[in-house]
């Protein structure tokens, strides 16, 4: 398994290089874990995607990402997999008033001056506009500390330092 994705990451980084593509990265490596990847590559990652929102803000991988220079991309900006916490939130809906804006508006744009990457998935032509329309406003500092009191835990929703967790997923997958 190990030389598994170390072929992999070998492999993005030659395209990397030659100029195939413009970015590599990767996905759910919490700070151990991807400060150790990040350490002994050549090429260090220039995204790591996250589960990320207003209730699952992984704060305690910032300072390690901004050790390499990479940037945390959201997965499930608005709550992910039918969460809808975010989207229902008082206080996100309380701060979007203010500016004319949906609760869901608020969480991409607490998301976005935070430095993180959030593509929100919609198949909804009329949300995929709004999602577009929170470059208008700016949070104020007491709204972003406010939001950031709304986070439940930083390890998103599945614990990868779990050997129950990864033993399933060696026997499951491989």
């Amino acid at each position: 398994m190990y030389d598994s994705w170390r072929s992999s990451w070998r492999a993005m980084e030659k395209a990397y290089k030659e100029g195939k593509v413009r970015a590599i990265g990767v996905s759910n490596f919490q700070s151990a874990r991807f400060f150790d990847f990040a350490h002994y590559v050549d090429v260090k990652p220039m995204i790591n995607q996250l589960q990320c929102n207003a209730l699952i803000q992984q704060r305690g991988i910032d300072p390690v990402l901004d050790e390499f220079g990479t940037k945390m991309m959201a997965w499930g900006p608005l709550g992910g997999q039918g969460v809808d916490g975010v989207v229902k939130s008082s206080l996100l809906t309380a701060i979007g008033k203010k500016y004319g804006k949906s609760a869901a508006q608020v969480a991409l744009r607490w998301l976005t001056q935070r430095g993180i990457v959030a593509i929100p998935k919609s198949s909804h032509k009329e949300r995929m506009a709004q999602n577009f329309q929170v470059f208008d406003f700016t949070l104020t500092d007491e709204e972003m500390a406010q939001i950031a009191t709304l986070n439940q835990h930083d390890a998103g929703t599945v614990n990868f330092a779990d050997t129950n967790f990864v033993k399933y997923l060696i026997e499951t997958y491989g």
